[in-house]
Formats: structure tokens, sequence, C-alpha cells
């Protein structure tokens, strides 16, 4: 029996209901709830539902299991893991009727950081683009649509320079020196996309898509299952020390690009 297969299995149907559900409700009408560090960063009501269907689930399935989620109060666990879940990753996207968002649900052994948990499966479903993309510690990664399921691998060659991802925090007062640090990697770039959902990001740095992806105060849930999917995927993920905002800057490609843009980042903070 594996355990990582079945937490994976488990967090990947999960992920595609949970997926249906904020789908449905989308089609629907969003209605804000609230913000959160800023009026930019904003929480609707199904936030707010996904995240107590997805614990329900997971909570029938496997009640000795903890759970960190963006939008509820944490459990401890007596199993020894925890699920960290992002109900609906681009909040902000999935407001304005972007496609660009998902549903992040991760299985990790030990503490609720990307420093301190051994990460054993996780599933990012983005459904509006009829994707889910999962991993399991060890069994590679995948992504699985209409048209069938395939292996994911990170790129390791870039003739015109690296497609690269990131992201600007919601606190004006940070963006001076996020823009300073997108220069300083621009050097290694042949363009650079902000899709607004770091969940996305990680997985497409995974399938190939994008070849790198960096940004600063990505929270648990953000990158848990994600940065998975990457390391299943050949990838590497870091983690830099935390900024004068108390941000860690997270970077996701191949290795040895992973080590360029950290050097460049290093630069500038």
């Amino acid at each position: 029996m594996n355990v990582e297969i079945d937490l994976r299995d488990l967090a990947r149907d999960i992920a595609r209901e949970a997926g249906d559900l904020a789908r449905r409700r989308r089609a629907e009408g969003v209605s804000i709830a609230a913000s959160k560090s800023t009026l930019a960063d904003i929480v609707t009501e199904a936030d707010r539902e996904v995240e107590a269907f997805i614990r329900a689930r997971l909570e029938a399935e496997r009640p000795d299991d903890g759970f960190l989620g963006e939008e509820s109060t944490a459990s401890e666990s007596r199993s020894g893991i925890t699920w960290v879940v992002d109900p609906i990753d681009g909040t902000v996207n999935y407001a304005s009727g972007m496609p660009s968002y998902a549903v992040s649900i991760a299985a990790v052994r030990g503490g609720v950081t990307f420093a301190t948990w051994e990460a054993l499966a996780g599933a990012v479903d983005v459904p509006a683009l009829g994707e889910t993309f999962d991993a399991a510690r060890g069994e590679g990664s995948r992504v699985a649509s209409a048209s069938g399921t395939s292996r994911l691998h990170v790129a390791s060659e870039y003739p015109a320079g690296a497609l690269i991802g990131t992201g600007l925090g919601y606190d004006p007062a940070t963006h001076a020196g996020d823009i300073a640090t997108m220069q300083a990697v621009m050097p290694l770039a042949r363009d650079v996309r902000r899709i607004g959902a770091a969940a996305v990001d990680l997985s497409y740095v995974a399938a190939g898509r994008l070849d790198a992806y960096f940004e600063r105060g990505l929270k648990s849930w953000d990158l848990a299952a994600g940065s998975l999917i990457v390391a299943e995927a050949g990838g590497s993920v870091v983690e830099l020390p935390e900024d004068p905002f108390g941000r860690r800057m997270t970077i996701a490609a191949h290795a040895d690009l992973a080590a360029s843009i950290a050097d460049r980042v290093r630069s500038v903070n």
C-alpha cells in the first residue's frame, strides 16, 4: 500500500469536486465577503464555502489529520499528517471573471511551513480550464484534462531566454522593491508573465509552460501542492530569507536556473 498515492488520489478527487463547486458559484455571480491585508486583497463568499466543503470531505475521510486553510481556523493533527488548503487561489482573477484560478490541496508531514514540512501529495485543479495537476512523493507529477493524462517535466533549455512568471504583493509599499527585483532578473528572461495565482504558476513550471517562477510573500497554502508538483517534475523550489517587509522569496525552476535567479535576487536585496 502506497500512502502517498492514496493521499494524492484523495487530494485530486476532492480538488476536482471543490473546483466544480467554485466554477458553479462563479457562474451564479460573485459576492465579496471581506478584504484581508489591503482593500485589493479580497475574499469571496465562495472562498469560504469551498474551504468548508474541502474540510468536511477531508474530515470524513481522514478524521485524525490536521488542517491548515486560508479561510478558517487550523486544527492539530493526531496522525502526523496535515492538509494545507487554498480553496480558491487567485481570488482576484476569480472575482473578475478570469480563468486563472485554482483549488490547491496538499498533504504534508511535520511542520506547516515550506522549511519544516515533508510534502507527501498534492493536487491543483484549474476548473475554468479543465485541468488537474497532481503529484505524490517519489511518484512524479501529472496533468489530466479531457485529452488524457500526461507526465510533467520542467524545462531545462532556454535558447531564447527563460519565460518567467512572477507576482506583486498587495501592499503598495512593497511594489518598488518587487519591480527592482524583476529588473534584476530580466537579463535571464525572454519575457515575463503575471498570472495571478501561485498554484497555477507553479503547475505551469512543472509542465514546462513557464521556465521559472518567483514571488515574495507566498503563504503555506499558496505553495504546498504546487511546490511538490514542481519537485516531482524534476524541478527545484527554494526559499530565500525575508525582506524588510517579512516576506520570503520563493523560486521554482530547474535547479540551475533557480540558482541563477536567486543570485540576481540577492544582488538587490
